[in-house]
């Protein structure tokens, strides 16, 4: 192993144990798999997560800042920095710049591209999300949960939306739980394809509270319970997308073209 060279892998990170395993913790071991010649750090960003698995489970993740405190230390001397993102957006932003600030002029930095970053990336993303469902009738329609923001990246979710109609996925639409478009926006679209039933899937890198509480949870505001209301027989798919193999593929693929550039 190469001791000068390293990566670090930033989530934000998840209370839910089971959905971790599949996601971050997987994404973690196959980029320590694909990259053995590295030195491999991990940090999430939510402070709020991170007391919380530590308090419940006594389980210690890094900061960004701790992580960056111990690859100085290490005495690192080229880092690539992969996000576990979807977009670039504010906690992509603030994790650069904490990079950025702590890095020694003695470390070489480069950043992979969050998992949402060009058009080609959209295409690629979602085809790869459109064959995990597969299998709905196409009667059906397929409705994915984003999380939403208010940083002007927010844009892409409409941008997603518009793409899966292009692509030819007529029934299938993109909506977020925090910003546009919102579920009233969705309930809307989805009427006009007057569909059998609807199935629900977060389109989220891990399947947390947004996913088993806001979409599939069983209060009169939920996503589940709005569209049964609206009178529709609902599904829910409780997966986050760092569940399938070809979105974990795209994050190495980000990462292997920061290394190369």
């Amino acid at each position: 192993m190469n001791q000068q060279k390293a990566i670090l892998l930033v989530s934000f990170g998840t209370s839910y144990e089971d959905s971790r395993r599949k996601t971050i913790d997987k994404i973690l071991e196959e980029v320590t798999e694909a990259f053995p010649d590295y030195r491999i750090y991990q940090a999430w960003t939510s402070k709020m997560i991170l007391r919380s698995i530590k308090k419940r489970d006594n389980i210690h993740i890094s900061t960004v800042e701790e992580a960056m405190e111990q690859i100085q230390a290490d005495g690192i001397t080229e880092l690539t920095v992969q996000p576990t993102h979807l977009i670039n957006g504010i906690e992509n932003d603030i994790m650069k710049e904490t990079i950025l600030s702590m890095a020694s002029p003695d470390i070489q930095v480069q950043f992979g591209n969050p998992l949402l970053t060009t058009t080609g990336d959209n295409h690629q993303v979602l085809e790869a999300a459109m064959e995990e469902f597969s299998t709905i009738p196409t009667d059906d329609a397929l409705v994915f949960m984003g999380h939403g923001t208010e940083h002007y990246v927010n844009s892409v979710y409409a941008a997603l939306d518009y793409t899966l109609k292009d692509m030819g996925y007529t029934h299938a639409f993109m909506g977020t739980v925090e910003a546009y478009p919102d579920l009233n926006v969705l309930i809307r679209q989805v009427s006009r394809v007057n569909p059998r039933r609807v199935h629900l899937a977060p389109f989220m890198l891990v399947a947390g509270d947004h996913a088993n509480n806001d979409m599939a949870g069983d209060d009169e505001d939920s996503w589940k319970s709005r569209f049964e209301a609206a009178g529709y027989e609902v599904i829910c798919h409780i997966r986050g997308l760092g569940e399938y193999e070809s979105i974990r593929n795209i994050y190495l693929e980000h990462l292997q073209e920061a290394i190369s550039s």
